[in-house]
């Protein structure tokens, strides 16, 4: 239990406090999740199979949508210039947050990241507003992909593990991340400066080539396994100590999602003996603040690698804004409900 309390001040830290790990952030991950999963025992056939097939999935749609940026470019750059000149930069930017959020449970959280990658991409932001509002779409999408069993892992595994139907989800969790995802949406009209941003656009900017676009694919496919390496590897920790708590600390230490995967997590603490109340605390606790660090989502790990944005960059912003977040939420679940 030691080891893996130090591997997690290791995994929560290191990457802010040293610049050779912030840069190479999957190789460490990688490293950690398998040293987690040594430490506590965890390492054997099922969770090693289980950590090389689990990123396939990511790794090819973030392959064949790097394919797709690259050969459909300028009809894409020309298609999302019509739209912004269409509307008001504010208005664009919080129309991306909502639309991409609430989509997100249709046409999953990868796919929705994906989107929003390639419309930044081609909007011309300064670097301040191109980091928020990718924070806050990341948001959005992180909660609104948990409204259905196909947007994310972690939506799946509980209408499995409660043996619900495709509804359960959007009626259990639907009115708390709904407004969320609104709420996200007028922070992006708020923090996006139209004197400074969207003033244009990278127009013909040049491609990946097809070695970056690899490269970037087997990165995330690492990133992907370490994190599968590392909810495994911390379960003894979280069976020991974090199971059986009462739901306001549950929704609390739930912010551990914010490095760990928070589908494991889903998996080792919802059981069908618990109540709707229990049961949306710990769903709102762990989707919440998967937002505010890049391991916390799969959204963020796509949307950091592609665009250039380091942890600390992401930190700076997400983690306040989760915070503040999950003190609102906290308050309605817990004292208003």
């Amino acid at each position: 239990m030691i080891g893996l309390v130090i591997i997690l001040l290791l995994v929560l830290f290191l990457p802010f406090l040293v610049k050779k790990v912030e840069h190479n952030l999957e190789i460490f991950l990688f490293i950690m999740g398998v040293a987690a999963a040594s430490v506590s025992g965890m390492m054997n056939g099922h969770v090693i199979e289980k950590a090389f097939v689990d990123p396939i999935k990511i790794t090819i749609a973030v392959f064949v949508a790097g394919l797709l940026t690259k050969w459909l470019q300028v009809p894409l750059e020309k298609a999302i210039l019509s739209v912004s000149k269409a509307l008001s930069p504010r208005i664009f930017a919080a129309l991306i947050v909502i639309v991409l959020g609430l989509l997100s449970s249709i046409i999953t959280a990868i796919i929705a990241a994906i989107i929003l990658v390639i419309i930044i991409n081609v909007l011309r932001l300064d670097r301040k507003s191109e980091i928020r509002l990718t924070v806050l779409a990341c948001f959005s999408i992180g909660l609104g992909a948990a409204l259905t069993p196909i947007g994310e892992p972690l939506s799946t595994i509980t209408v499995s593990k409660l043996n619900q139907d495709f509804f359960y989800l959007l009626e259990l969790i639907g009115p708390e991340v709904i407004p969320a995802i609104v709420i996200f949406s007028i922070l992006a009209w708020i923090v996006v400066k139209p004197n400074d941003s969207f003033d244009s656009l990278h127009g013909n900017q040049q491609a990946e080539s097809y070695k970056e676009i690899i490269i970037r694919s087997a990165k995330i496919y690492l990133f992907v396994m370490g994190l599968t390496f590392l909810g495994h590897g911390f379960e003894p920790l979280i069976n020991e100590y974090v199971l059986g708590l009462h739901p306001m600390l549950l929704y609390w230490i739930n912010m551990i999602s914010a490095v760990l995967d928070n589908a494991t997590l889903a998996a080792a603490e919802i059981s069908p003996e618990m109540d709707s109340e229990t049961i949306r605390a710990i769903l709102l606790g762990l989707l919440i603040s998967g937002g505010m660090l890049i391991p916390g989502n799969i959204p963020n790990i796509i949307s950091a690698g592609k665009l250039n944005i380091t942890s600390k960059e992401w930190a700076q912003f997400g983690v306040p804004v989760g915070l503040v977040t999950m003190a609102v939420y906290f308050g309605i679940l817990f004292i208003l409900y």
